[in-house]
Order: C-alpha cells, then sequence, then structure tokens
C-alpha cells in the first residue's frame, strides 16, 4: 500500500488518504466513546468501570415503560418522516417544474429551518401555540375561548409541527435534486397521450424520482430520531426521547441505563443506515 506498483494499488492508497482524517477523528469521537459506553452498560457501580452486570440491559428488556419508549419514538419519528417527505415532494416538484418568482427567496425561506437548533424550533412553536402564543391569542379573540384550553404547543400535535418544521426542508433539499433529473420529454410524451397531470406524475415522474424520496426517507427518519431539542421544550412525548436525560439528571445518575440505551440507539441508527444504503444502490427499485 505504501509503494503501490499498479494502477490498482495506487488508487486503494488514494482512498485511504482521503478517509485517513475521517476515521482518525472518528476513532476519538465515536468509537471510543461507543467502547466506552459498552463498558459502562455493564458496570456494576454507577460511579466507576468496575464488575460486571446485566442488570441494565436486563431492566430495558423487562421494563414496560422501555418498550413504551421504544415505540413512541419509532412511531412519532416515522409517522413526522412521512409527512415532511410528502410535503418535500409537493416542494421539489413545484420548486423545479414550474417557473416562480422570488424562487430564490422562495428556497431560502424553505431551508433556513435546517440552521436552527431543535430547541429554537421549539420555542418558536411556543410562541406561536403556546398559553400566550399569537395564534392561540387570535383564536381565543375570535371565538371567545380561553388561551389556556387552545393551547397546543404541549400536546403531541404541537410537537408534530415542530418536528415538521425541522424535517420538512431536509427532505426538501435532498429531493430537488432528483426532481432536477427528471426526463421532461417523457411527461411531455404522457401529457400528449392524453394522460392527466396526476396519471403522468404517478406512471412517469414518480418512478423517476422514487429513489430519491427513498434516500429522503432514510435521511429524514434519523433525522428525527435525533432532533432531542425540540422534545425538551415540547415535552409532550417527553418520555420518548429525554429518557437518556431523565436517567443521568433526574432518576438517580443510572450512567449503566443511559449507557445501554445509547448503544441500542446506535445500533438501530447503523442497521438502519446500512439497510437504507444497500436499498439506495439496489439499480432495480421500482415501485
Amino acid at each position: 500500500m505504501l509503494f503501490p506498483r499498479t494502477e490498482a494499488d495506487r488508487e486503494r492508497r488514494r482512498i485511504v488518504v482521503m478517509c485517513l482524517p475521517y476515521f482518525v477523528l472518528a476513532t476519538f469521537g465515536a468509537f471510543a466513546p461507543l467502547a466506552m459506553l459498552a463498558r459502562m452498560s455493564v458496570s456494576e457501580s454507577q460511579f466507576r468501570n468496575e464488575g460486571f452486570s446485566l442488570a441494565a440491559w436486563k431492566v430495558l428488556v423487562t421494563d414496560p415503560v422501555y418498550r413504551e419508549i421504544a415505540w413512541n419514538t419509532l412511531w412519532f419519528a416515522a409517522a413526522a418522516t412521512i409527512f415532511s417527505v410528502a410535503i418535500g415532494v409537493a416542494i421539489s416538484h413545484a420548486l423545479e417544474k414550474y417557473s416562480l418568482p422570488f424562487e430564490r427567496l422562495l428556497v431560502a425561506l424553505i431551508s433556513f429551518p435546517i440552521a436552527l437548533p431543535g430547541i429554537v424550533v421549539g420555542f418558536m412553536i411556543v410562541v406561536l401555540l403556546g398559553r400566550t402564543g399569537l395564534l392561540t391569542n387570535a383564536v381565543a379573540f375570535f371565538t371567545g375561548g380561553d388561551p389556556i384550553d387552545l393551547a397546543t404547543a404541549m400536546s403531541v400535535g404541537g410537537l408534530f409541527l415542530g418536528y415538521a418544521f425541522s424535517l420538512i426542508p431536509r427532505s426538501t433539499m435532498v429531493l430537488r435534486g432528483t426532481f432536477a433529473e427528471i426526463n421532461e420529454d417523457a411527461e411531455e410524451a404522457a401529457r400528449a397521450l392524453g394522460a392527466s397531470s396526476l396519471v403522468t406524475f404517478y406512471h412517469v415522474t414518480l418512478p423517476q424520482v422514487w429513489p430519491g424520496i427513498v434516500a429522503a426517507l432514510i435521511l429524514t427518519f434519523r433525522t428525527a430520531l435525533a432532533v432531542f431539542g425540540t422534545v425538551l421544550v415540547l415535552p409532550a412525548l417527553n418520555v420518548a426521547t429525554l429518557r437518556i436525560n431523565l436517567e443521568i439528571h433526574d432518576l438517580g445518575f443510572n450512567l449503566a441505563t443511559a449507557s445501554a440505551i445509547g448503544l441500542l440507539y446506535f445500533a438501530f441508527i447503523f442497521a438502519f443506515t446500512l439497510v437504507g444504503v444497500k436499498l439506495i444502490d439496489n439499480e432495480n427499485l421500482k415501485i
């Protein structure tokens, strides 16, 4: 590898050199901490890594609270992902298909939530739908209702809106590139043969953008599982993703259980990513 003799060897060396900085960083930023998590998850002591115990893993398997955590996390992230990608498909189609006025401004407005931390998004939902929120008080003014009863920021609906606000820009940015590569001649041929806009989209456009939709679903779902900041501010489903925080700060500094949850989270994300990458690489992927 250090002294390549063939072009294939030189290519392998270039790949290693280009990837080496990332793996050096990942070794200290990811692999070493994961190894530490694995050790802490089987430690008998709450404060030091000593002894060996599977008590934390037994708790995760037998305690129904943790099954509720997993179920809430998965269904909520899946629902927010499907909704966000569906909206992203519509927005991307409109941006790439039509010549819109102020298109650059529209793209900037659509994409800016990507740069916002989840905590900021949560506060924005509170400002809009909280007890003192603008929309809450506007509805209360016109209906005569009580803002306390009308506030939905801390409900599942408010949390869902916060997730969608964060996820729609991500799915849209992924899908825009896919829609830009569409063969418009095929669409025009279908329309010329009498197909409606909806039929043309389903039979001509959708098969072309399906790999991009799958990629957007994978990226958005992974992001939805990691939006901890929004849940911190809008704790409608706090049991879903705040458990690690609760284990460390509010439930007696149970570091072993928190480490086990972190490892399970990593294992699930890693396996999900592998399946997703394999699915995207499948050239025969069709609907």
